[in-house]
């Protein structure tokens, strides 16, 4: 594979010079089971796709564009892609039916009581929880419950990541995946703000989940008015004659116009003003108001308009007036940003970005940004000119995986014929390649750029990742009580879509590599931790 870089070749070499040692030391983290012969005496996952009869070079090819349009090509999505072939599929992932995760992952996903609750019960049960661990007078047990009350917080975010991570690997509706974690991404929140842990599961499925191929402008209005959004960027502390500006101002910069998008400090400041009495309420009072204002009154779930704390007064933005009147103000506001030309410019820059290269061709973003325009955000139509384009089939893999990328590929390649039961060791890698789920402390998303994640440390911890994986099932089959009476030990990578399509796409340093592994479990770490494993 030509296009890998030389420095990760360089450091793939060297990470081989140490195998012997890696192999031997175990791969240490939470809920990680070292493997051997001796010490799991099963057979390895198999596969159980077989693929269409193709032409090798239709096959390769096939294997290429599928690994691009997904988290990472596995055995049933070859089987998907070659049944449909490459324009029906495309269509069929940018206007996707009803998600069909595997009875196995879905059972999981349906175990998450917390995340399948109404967001305001769950809210308020907890706000109840806190104030009571509060107005406990004995320090000891005042300590107690209020370490159980952030646990139930930690719990919430972790039934978030969990099903997060299982639709990633195993939903056949590969680019609603990745562009559920790309709006997630584009519109950040941290999960150590107040109580937007809690929150974490519904901003995902009710405000980002829905919209992401839909119209942009749709997908802006549900994150704005979402309690997640609102509180970690402060809005719900923006009002009249106590102006907040940081949720205007990164609504401006990060989220529809770029830094570059032409508008200025005043624009920011009047946003702000727009902004103010659009806040949180976490109970089920309506605060008291005159008849003048109780028609401006508006409550969707936690997220509340109230006119109280709302500037009326006539603003400006990016060059046009915005008249007082209340809720009003902050829709017009999302027409004229959402529509604006810096926006279609800044929207699909990124989007070319994160599906094809660090620097997308600029007349490429340009077709993108037409149809943008013409179809009023539609962002399924923005993604087809992408998708479509002859420069995104035949591009060489010279993007870096970032490390969300990376384990999910690495585990949909590994078990995509068996679904894990623990994501526990996912979580842990993420945590360990400094992109943990919902852990971004600044607004801005974690970086797209490959550079931001091709340094050796990351290597040498991918390293131990595909040994985990490779050589044992790495504690995704550990489940909390009794374990299955079979577990599998390690996948069979040398499988017909490894022969058939990946194989082509390999090296001759990587296939030198791989043939002098002494055993099935090295062969799965050495193409694992390959660089063309490292790319797309």
């Amino acid at each position: 594979m030509d296009a890998v870089p030389k420095p990760l070749t360089l450091i793939f070499r060297l990470a081989l010079a140490s195998t012997a040692a890696v192999l031997s030391a175990g791969c240490a983290g939470p809920g990680n089971v070292r493997s051997s012969a001796a010490s799991v005496p099963v057979a390895p996952v198999r596969a159980v796709v077989s693929l269409p009869a193709a032409s090798d070079a239709a096959l390769t090819a096939d294997y290429t564009a599928l690994n691009r349009l997904t988290w990472g090509a596995s055995s049933s999505s070859m089987a998907q892609f070659m049944k449909q072939g490459r324009a029906a599929y495309i269509q069929a992932q940018l206007h996707p039916g009803p998600d069909s995760l595997p009875p196995e992952a879905q059972a999981q996903i349906d175990r998450l009581s917390g995340i399948r609750r109404p967001l305001t019960d769950l809210i308020q049960d907890l706000e109840q929880q806190r104030k009571d661990a509060d107005a406990l007078r004995d320090d000891d047990a005042k300590k107690a419950a209020q370490k159980a009350y952030q646990q139930a917080l930690n719990d919430l975010q972790r039934e978030a990541a969990t099903a997060s991570l299982l639709r990633a690997v195993y939903s056949p509706n590969q680019v609603q995946e990745e562009m559920t974690w790309f709006w997630f991404n584009h519109f950040s929140v941290h999960q150590g703000k107040h109580n937007v842990r809690a929150m974490l599961g519904d901003y995902e499925a009710r405000a980002i989940r829905p919209h992401v191929l839909g119209r942009f402008r749709d997908l802006l209005g549900a994150i704005v008015m979402h309690p997640a959004m609102l509180r970690y960027l402060d809005n719900d502390q923006n009002a009249d004659g106590h102006i907040n500006e940081n949720f205007a101002r990164e609504l401006m910069e990060l989220h529809t116009l770029g830094v570059d998008g032409g508008y200025s400090q005043t624009d920011v400041q009047q946003l702000a003003h727009i902004l103010t009495g659009l806040g949180v309420n976490q109970g089920n009072n309506k605060p008291g108001m005159g008849k003048n204002l109780a028609g401006y009154y508006v409550r969707q779930g936690l997220a509340e308009f109230n006119p109280q704390r709302h500037d009326f007064g006539a603003k400006t933005l990016l060059g046009q007036p915005i008249k007082g009147k209340g809720l009003d103000e902050v829709q017009e506001a999302l027409d004229r940003l959402a529509s604006h030309p810096a926006t279609a410019r800044f929207i699909c820059t990124k989007l070319a970005r994160f599906w094809l290269a660090d620097a997308p061709p600029p007349e490429l973003v340009q077709q993108m940004v037409g149809a943008y325009q013409s179809s009023q955000g539609q962002i399924a139509d923005v993604l087809a000119v992408l998708f479509n384009a002859p420069v995104f089939a035949h591009a060489p893999a010279q993007q870096f995986k970032d490390p969300v990328r990376y384990v999910v590929s690495a585990v949909r390649l590994a078990y995509d014929q068996k679904v894990v039961l623990n994501v526990g060791p996912m979580i842990y890698w993420l945590n360990r390649m400094g992109e943990p789920l919902y852990g971004r402390l600044t607004p801005d998303g974690y970086p797209l750029q490959s550079s931001a994640w091709s340094s050796p440390g990351q290597m040498a911890t991918r390293f131990e990742i595909a040994k985990a994986i490779g050589s044992g099932s790495a504690g995704l089959f550990k489940t909390e009580g009794p374990q299955p009476v079979e577990r599998p030990a390690f996948p069979q990578l040398a499988n017909p879509l490894y022969h058939q399509g990946m194989a082509r796409t390999l090296s001759p340093a990587t296939l030198q590599a791989l043939d002098q592994a002494n055993s099935p479990q090295e062969w799965n770490t050495f193409l694992l931790a390959s660089p063309e494993m490292m790319v797309r």
